[in-house]
């Protein structure tokens, strides 16, 4: 580790950070620059990003050692992350951490970090890993990482294509008019969504007194603007900011999103289940009708794709229930070792006859260390990303199937030859229900169900998976599980 950062570094890194801004880039192409600028300038071995939700991070922006670790699934409820300080040092313990092993090499043991923050929230974690022969990052490393941090929250609060989910208190506030107050509701902060909820821009709003009451904590305030707008308002205090009070506020005339929800899955329901019920009915309705006609083949071949599109069903079925319960757990098979590659070629065997003749599977290892846990459920995720993969690629390229393991991990790939996929969408393409615009939806637009499943089932496994574009075109799905 340098004694000192990289100034230059710093300078020309944050000169280029503000002409992609300017150009009209925004989102996680800004956010990533900025993850490898702190890596440079700060001398670690790598560098990622935590976007929080309720409860738990993801790390949606790495580079260097890191990089490997893209997609997983982080505790935010660490005590060591809320020193009052906005930078920390951390140590790892080999022996109570798992996530230095996972991360390339598994020699990093300290991380120096610092708090995202708009206002006050907290929106994510920035952080820096070093190894153990390197010296303690100085002050001067320290206020650095906090200057980039101030960008990052910087981002966020401007809305420039962040944040990635939504689906938390903190990180929804921002699609939410959001405020911050003191305690005579004198505004402190004023968004952009406030600015469009209200009709006051920031300039009108900032120093000013709130233009509608504050309900008290835990309870909400229904209030009709002067323009006829009715507004759902919320309040709770700052943490460690006692004498300011946040108030988030949304537009309350829109339907509401759980019987959005509920009739976007009625809808998905019906969609995915009449192709595989009219060809069950249509079989059945033939040998019903015409069974002596149809010869003893003819039968056979009728019961056979019966037999076929009843299993596709079943797996439909299960899809669709796993999808409707954000809590509930995926089902599945007790976890153990298995051998990836075994489970891998089984599972290619399941795929219809037309996906899986595009299937590229001899650049499968012929061993790799056993990976632990779900084998059964390989056929659910390879079933999901190949037919992605399908979905967004010519009929006439190759999905390649590969695999291979580390020191902590075992993992295998799905990679087409297709459109890609979007800087912004890496993340947001795991979101129930969400699907691209309608040009980059590929020949069947889908119901949005696939990754956001395949998500949950490795997860479940303690593993992780993400997205990437693929160089020279096409996207590549990567899912890592723990060894066995």
């Amino acid at each position: 580790m340098p004694e000192r950062p990289d100034y230059a570094a710093l300078t020309r890194g944050q000169i280029a950070l503000l002409d992609r801004i300017n150009a009209g880039e925004t989102g996680l192409a800004v956010l990533n620059q900025l993850v490898r600028l702190a890596q440079d300038v700060l001398g670690g071995r790598g560098a990622g990003f935590t976007e929080y939700s309720p409860g738990h991070g993801r790390i949606i922006a790495a580079s260097g050692a890191c990089a490997r670790v893209l997609g997983r699934r982080v505790d935010r409820e660490d005590p060591r992350l809320a020193a009052g300080s906005r930078t920390v040092l951390i140590r790892l313990d080999p022996h109570k951490d798992d996530f230095p092993s996972q991360i390339e090499g598994g020699t990093l043991h300290r991380v120096l970090g610092a708090r995202c923050e708009i206002g006050g929230l907290v929106v994510g974690f920035l952080h820096v890993y070093y190894g153990e022969d390197e010296d303690e990052p100085s002050e001067e490393q320290h206020a650095v990482l906090e200057l980039l941090a101030a960008n990052i929250g910087h981002m966020y609060g401007a809305q420039a294509g962040l944040p990635v989910h939504g689906d938390g208190p903190v990180v929804a506030a921002l699609s939410d008019g959001l405020a911050i107050i003191d305690r005579d509701c004198i505004v402190q902060l004023w968004n952009p969504a406030a600015e469009q909820l209200t009709g006051r821009s920031a300039a009108e709003a900032l120093q000013q007194e709130l233009p509608f009451p504050v309900p008290p904590p835990g309870q909400v305030l229904v209030h009709r603007l002067t323009s006829g707008r009715w507004l759902k308002v919320t309040a709770g205090d700052l943490p460690r900011t006692p004498a300011m009070r946040v108030v988030t506020f949304r537009d309350s005339t829109d339907q509401d999103r759980r019987h959005e929800d509920r009739d976007l899955f009625v809808a998905v329901t019906s969609h995915e289940l009449r192709t595989p019920v009219t060809v069950i009915k249509g079989y059945a309705d033939t040998l019903t009708n015409h069974w002596e006609s149809l010869g003893e083949e003819g039968r056979q071949e009728a019961v056979r794709v019966i037999g076929a599109r009843a299993g596709e069903l079943a797996r439909l079925v299960d899809r669709l229930l796993s999808a409707t319960s954000d809590d509930g757990e995926v089902g599945g098979s007790p976890p153990g070792p298995f051998d990836l590659v075994d489970g891998l070629r089984a599972a290619a065997e399941e795929l219809p006859a037309d996906l899986r003749r595009r299937l590229v599977l001899d650049r499968l290892p012929t061993e790799l260390p056993k990976a632990f846990g779900d084998r059964d459920s390989l056929a659910t995720i390879l079933t999901e990303l190949a037919t992605n993969a399908d979905k967004y690629s010519a009929p006439d390229t190759e999905v390649e199937v590969s695999a291979e393991a580390d020191e902590a991990t075992v993992t295998f790939r799905v990679a087409d030859r297709g459109i890609g996929v979007k800087a912004e969408h890496v993340e947001r393409a795991f979101e129930r229900y969400w699907q691209g615009e309608a040009h980059d939806r590929g020949r069947n637009p889908g119901a949005g169900l696939g990754l956001y499943l395949v998500r949950r089932i490795v997860e479940r496994q303690h593993g992780w998976v993400s997205l990437r574009p693929r160089s020279g075109g096409g996207t590549v799905a990567e899912v890592r599980l723990p060894r066995g």
